[in-house]
């Protein structure tokens, strides 16, 4: 079963960081971009614009996504540094080394929730992030490979995600 290590991108987040998104592992379209959430088919930024109220966020170039996640108070992280695994599926995840979320967390002083982009994500995410006093928020992922909802469901779960940024 066998294939590569990969690792996560660094944390994109600010001291004004008022909600993170963690997803579990970047995958193959977004390591070959070297950017979070490159699959076309990812629906990662149209949640997003929802929740910040940025519809084209979509449109816009890499970094001014980030920085628009930024500025409305949104940092992005993974759960998994680095593992091995065979093309993009969390399911084919290996020898994870999980990130040091505990120390991230205590470093951004604004931080409201913590929000898991998936099933992976949270399952590893609340295991590290026991006993923290955050508000911790289990998402449907935004993976193309995560059919089973509707667009227009999944934008519900994301639309409370506002509540930590007023």
């Amino acid at each position: 079963m066998g294939g590569a290590r990969k690792s996560a991108f660094p944390p994109v987040v600010s001291p004004d960081t008022r909600l993170l998104v963690l997803g579990s592992l970047p995958g193959e379209a977004s390591l070959a971009a070297q950017r979070y959430y490159a699959h076309p088919h990812n629906q990662f930024w149209r949640l997003t614009g929802g929740v910040i109220g940025r519809e084209d966020l979509p449109a816009l170039d890499y970094d001014a996504r980030l920085s628009a996640l930024l500025t409305a108070g949104i940092g992005l992280w993974d759960t998994v540094a680095s593992a091995v695994r065979r093309g993009s599926l969390d399911a084919a995840i290996r020898e994870a080394e999980h990130a040091p979320l505990a120390g991230l967390v205590a470093s951004l002083p604004a931080l409201r929730a913590v929000a898991f982009n998936g099933g992976t994500s949270a399952r590893i995410g609340r295991r590290l992030l026991a006993g923290t006093p955050l508000r911790l928020v289990d998402l449907p992922s935004s993976s193309p490979a995560y059919a089973a909802m509707p667009f227009d469901q999944k934008q519900g779960r994301w639309l409370e995600l506002r509540e930590f940024l007023r």
